[in-house]
């Protein structure tokens, strides 16, 4: 086998480009470059009722977009195309005729309904449900005959002696009793090989030397091994990471979660961000850092540190990160550039300079720019029980906004001005704080939550912060 290490990440296109694919490509990028080899990206479509036309392309964008770079794949070739699973049926049917030949595969004929009636039955007896192994005992000839007009899959002639060991680069010794393995179906009845046969003729034909994927793929490994036995190739080094989980610990699924890598680009979070915190979920910082760039991982990484226990895949601790790096890590020119997909086709352009200081505090993802803004140059209707703030009664409210709006009229329009006038007043009558300077931030944004309030009455300007009280207090009076 080929001494330059070489990794893969082999994602199906069934729709999504799943964040856990990230999560391994990661590492396997990683892993790859410490040591001075290649990481290729491999599709793997042989299960044709979940492949997704088009799906292709958005895993490839995905890896792009998150900026882990690839040698080889179905996209930019390399030396052992082709790199998609159906261009490749020839060679599956090739090796898999091999093993029948030498008896460590054989032919199955079992319909799903007798294979439902053997497992039933197994599962009364209070056994393993596995494949019973009654079809390895047809002769091969009389096998083949009856190949060519019934319908078959290929099985697996798994050893019943003996035990699968190796030792996992992150779980260290593992081993499986063979007699406790099934035959697993290498080809199925319409042609398309399975995983199993698939991953091992691909990996050794590709010089994979180090497989890293993850944990649920523990199992299989047995079937792995003796199939590169059967076919007397090197085995590759095996690394298996946790899988990444929901805080009740159950396993993050596209059927529950949100795990599609597009719908984070389109949400506005900072591909540097999820990289990092993907880092964080796999590995620990040899220096217990939380917010490291990409260049400052590759420079650290080592398998050794890596997680052995499943990571809780915890949104909160992703918002945190991403604010971290809009507030922290871009600068001004570099954030209006990355916010430039996510303002509004009408958001006015003259406005962008004076509202992204006040905003950029706030801001969790990019997406949040319309919603932060909206009211800066949208009128919106407020209503009564908006504005009582704290149990207020309204001959309070209505003093309270008519003598906002004679203090404002006549002081020149600045932020310092503003805040003075607003704060003498309140002081003045003694109003609580907390209700009034927030019932002033309802009357004139609409919201509960802003920037700053003054900062923004000085953006809103004059005209329309006086508009938005006036209008506040004909509410009161009407209601």
């Amino acid at each position: 086998m080929n001494t330059k290490v070489r990794t893969r990440i082999a994602p199906s296109p069934t729709g999504i480009a799943h964040v856990g694919t990230a999560y391994i490509a990661l590492f396997n990028y990683a892993f790859a470059l410490q040591h001075g080899g290649d990481f290729i990206i491999r599709i793997e479509d042989t299960d044709r009722q979940r492949f997704v036309e088009g799906a292709e392309q958005v895993i490839y964008d995905s890896m792009k977009w998150l900026g882990i770079p690839y040698a080889e794949s179905p996209e930019n070739g390399g030396p052992y195309a082709p790199y998609r699973q159906s261009d490749r049926l020839e060679v599956y049917h090739k090796y898999a005729e091999e093993l029948i030949e030498k008896g460590q595969a054989y032919y199955c004929f079992c319909t799903p309904e007798e294979l439902d009636v053997m497992r039933k039955e197994q599962q009364k007896a209070g056994k393993l449900p596995m494949y019973d192994g009654r079809c390895k005992h047809i002769p091969l000839e009389e096998a083949k005959k009856r190949a060519q007009t019934e319908k078959y899959v290929v099985r697996l002639n798994m050893p019943d002696t003996g035990k699968s060991q190796w030792h996992d680069l992150i779980r260290g010794d593992i081993e499986f009793e063979n007699i406790l393995v099934d035959d697993q179906v290498l080809l199925k009845s319409d042609g398309f090989p399975t995983y199993h046969l698939a991953v091992v003729i691909d990996d050794h034909l590709m010089q994979i030397t180090h497989i890293m994927r993850g944990e649920e793929w523990i199992s299989s490994t047995p079937k792995h091994l003796v199939l590169y036995d059967f076919f007397g190739w090197e085995k590759p080094q095996y690394a298996h990471m946790p899988l990444l989980r929901n805080p009740d610990h159950s396993k993050l699924s596209k059927r529950k979660n949100d795990v599609s890598i597009t719908s984070y680009m389109q949400k506005g979070y900072l591909p540097e961000a999820l990289l990092n915190f993907l880092a964080l979920l796999g590995w620990s910082h040899p220096k217990h850092e939380e917010v490291f760039s990409l260049e400052n991982f590759l420079e650290n990484y080592t398998i050794d540190r890596m997680q052995k226990t499943g990571p809780v895949f915890d949104v909160n601790k992703l918002n945190w990160l991403n604010g971290v790096y809009i507030r922290e890590k871009l600068s001004s020119e570099e954030l209006v550039k990355r916010l430039q997909p996510f303002i509004p086709a009408d958001f006015p352009s003259d406005l962008l300079e004076k509202v992204l200081p006040l905003i950029r505090e706030r801001l969790v993802v990019l997406a949040d720019f319309s919603s932060l803004t909206e009211f800066f140059y949208k009128d919106f209707e407020i209503h009564k029980e908006q504005l009582l703030v704290k149990k207020v009664d309204d001959e309070t409210l209505r003093t309270q906004l008519n003598e906002t709006i004679a203090v404002l009229k006549d002081v020149d329009w600045s932020l310092q001005k503003i805040e003075v006038v607003v704060r003498e007043l309140q002081e003045k009558h003694d109003w609580k704080k907390s209700q009034f300077f927030m019932m002033v931030r309802v009357a004139v944004t609409g919201k509960t939550a802003t920037p700053p309030l003054f900062e923004t009455m000085e953006v809103l300007g004059k005209e329309k912060t006086l508009e938005r009280l006036n209008n506040a207090l004909r509410v009161i009076l009407l209601q």
